[in-house]
């Protein structure tokens, strides 16, 4: 798994350019099964891999912290939601609420997640191959693959099965 996610960026820049014109195409006329295709590729591949084994979403980026998630999480640890974010968290230039630093202070060493109970709505989600309206999120998922080789696996996995 290590050497996948060693050389997963480089792969991913091969593939851009070929994604980008794929998801172009996608968008403008997405599939009418392409929620059940998505959906179907997402179980498939989550049943061959393992996220304990890699973690690099963990390792690598931090997800958004929406207010909601922000309160259950400093609830959890008995804070106060400014408490919270002043430990953990620090706004961007888009004024969304991220971690200060990554790997995310969450993550053990064993890639075990000390809040996964309480884990923030985008941490739950990633990477996002799941989601209804899958071609609205193109942006994101080319981002997503250089970072989860699940997720490259399922778009070369959608780009075979989806003729477009």
């Amino acid at each position: 798994m290590e050497k996948e996610i060693e050389q997963l960026p480089q792969k991913a820049r091969e593939k851009h350019a070929e994604n980008k014109k794929f998801f172009a195409k996608l968008k403008k006329r997405p599939p009418k099964n392409l929620d059940y295709v998505m959906q179907e590729l997402h179980q498939d591949e989550f049943e061959r891999t393992d996220c304990l084994q890699c973690a690099n979403c963990c390792k690598t980026t931090g997800p958004l912290f929406t207010n909601t998630d922000i309160e259950r999480i400093a609830k959890f640890f008995r804070l106060k939601p400014s408490q919270f974010i002043a430990q953990y968290l620090r706004l961007d230039e888009e004024n969304d609420y991220i971690l200060q630093e990554v790997p995310c202070a969450f993550l053990g060493a064993d890639n075990y997640c000390s809040i996964y109970d309480v884990r923030p709505k985008a941490c739950r989600e990633f990477p996002h191959t799941d989601r209804k309206k899958f071609q609205q999120i193109s942006n994101l998922t080319l981002k997503n693959v250089a970072i989860c080789p699940a997720a490259f696996h399922i778009v070369e996995e959608m780009k075979r099965r989806l003729k477009l």
